[in-house]
């Protein structure tokens, strides 16, 4: 049974610092406000596949228990340190449909696919501090040499013809040593 307060995810980061609110509460493309800030900016995937989605995510994207969506994991670098761990869901009807192209992205970015497209509607940002209790924490802190206690992230569902995505980006301690 999952508790109410691993699905919660909320609509104000109150308790984030000024600095990362900047990062947390941007509502353009992530990735291009990334590639602003580095000389070599990529993308790289490191997981992609049908998968059964945690909890809070099959609420959000009303799922069954047990059905599988498309699952996709990314790291986005700036000057070869990981800045932020992004992490999508779509529902596996969906692929055929509205999201039929987000399965070949390879290391293209999903911002650039998103965010040049104005019939896509976005959901308001809801934010989350993440623990090593959450799923998405150890996988985003993969590529980290030190562990924190915590990272920010935030989630939103992006809409094209009813069909939804469900998009997750972490944001790794390095994203402060960025200009905001």
């Amino acid at each position: 049974m999952i508790s109410a307060q691993q699905l919660a995810w909320y609509p104000a980061t109150n308790s984030a610092s000024i600095r990362d609110r900047s990062w947390l509460q941007y509502r353009g493309s992530l990735t291009r406000r990334i590639q602003a800030q580095c000389s070599d900016f990529r993308v790289k995937p490191v997981f992609q596949s049908f998968a059964t989605v945690h909890g809070d995510e099959r609420v959000v994207m009303d799922l069954r228990p047990g059905e599988l969506a498309m699952v996709r994991e990314v790291f986005l670098y700036c000057n070869h340190t990981p800045v932020v761990f992004a992490h999508s869901v779509v529902a596996r009807k969906d692929l055929r449909g509205a999201w039929r192209g987000l399965s070949g992205l390879g290391n293209k970015s999903l911002g650039s696919v998103l965010f040049a497209n104005p019939k896509i509607k976005r959901t308001p940002l809801q934010f989350r501090k993440l623990n090593p209790k959450h799923a998405l924490f150890e996988r985003a802190c993969h590529k980290l040499t030190v562990m924190p206690s915590s990272l920010w992230a935030r989630r939103s569902l992006f809409t094209l013809h009813g069909q939804s995505l469900l998009v997750t980006e972490v944001f790794l301690p390095a994203i402060l040593d960025l200009t905001s």
